[in-house]
């Protein structure tokens, strides 16, 4: 099986695409690396190698968790299996 993201911590929200890119409606899996366990979504949208994927449904002004870190807020409802980045995640400092 083909690990398609990656998360550090079991309470990341998001998974970092690490093989190749995702493609709408792929089926992903990741593996949380705190708990050794593999997880399957479905990705809604295109999302680029590196590049950050929901891993559960994340509300407008939620903290986004990458790698057990605060990176953010969210400035928009993302739904689970949807693109997290720039456009919709803002840091707390400004």
């Amino acid at each position: 099986m083909t690990t398609h993201f990656i998360a550090h911590d079991a309470a990341d929200t998001v998974g970092v695409v690490v093989v190749e890119k995702v493609l709408a409606g792929q089926e992903v899996n990741g593996w949380i690396m705190e708990t050794d366990e593999t997880v399957t979504i479905k990705a809604l949208v295109e999302v680029p190698l590196g590049h950050k994927l929901a891993l559960a449904d994340i509300q407008n002004d939620d903290t986004i968790v990458k790698y057990g870190n605060d990176i953010g807020r969210a400035v928009s409802d993302i739904p689970k299996g949807g693109y997290v980045h720039v456009h919709n995640v803002k840091t707390k400092r400004w």
